[in-house]
């Protein structure tokens, strides 16, 4: 597969938008493990229309002028870390799901903590709304933008008591 990328501002630090020709692949944070989504990001296009789009959409959202993307996205990932993303954009937007809610979801109701590892490995951030996923305990829990960009996020979309607190 072939990748192009883009850089954009926002109010979490840059991204790095990552697009084919089938959609999104991947939003990547400014300070992101390389191994946590293990794909090239290749050239340079600022004018690739999907990261036009997805940057377009992104402003939207920052600016609270949006709830749901409609961005093509192409995820990259094994079955079952496609099935929890899937499972995990069922989320609404103003909602949070716990990561055993995602198991029982997919029908492997003690895979919580697989769940929350295929969560982790999400490639296309904040648009797979894995910042809407917590701990058990309603407490936020790891997320590979920091949990002040989670509670950011959340906080966004209408939770003011995001607790940052594990």
């Amino acid at each position: 597969m072939n990748y192009v990328h883009k850089t954009m501002k926002s109010p979490v630090g840059n991204l790095k938008l990552v697009g084919s020709e089938k959609g999104l692949a991947a939003i990547l944070w400014e300070d992101d493990d390389p191994a946590r989504v293990r794909l090239e990001a290749g050239p340079e296009d600022p004018h690739h229309p999907v990261l036009v789009e997805t940057e377009r959409q992104l402003n939207e959202y920052f600016a609270g002028k949006r709830k749901v993307f409609s961005v093509a996205l192409d995820f990259v990932g094994t079955p079952f870390q496609k099935k929890v993303w899937g499972a995990m954009m069922s989320i609404p937007f103003g909602e949070t799901r716990s990561y055993g809610d995602l198991a029982r979801q997919i029908g492997h109701p003690t895979a919580a903590r697989a769940v929350g590892a295929a969560n982790g490995k999400n490639p296309i951030s904040i648009i797979g709304p894995c910042h809407r996923v917590i701990g058990s305990s309603g407490k936020l829990t790891g997320y590979a933008g920091g949990l002040a960009t989670k509670s950011l996020l959340l906080r966004l979309e209408g939770m003011p008591d995001a607790d940052t607190k594990s």
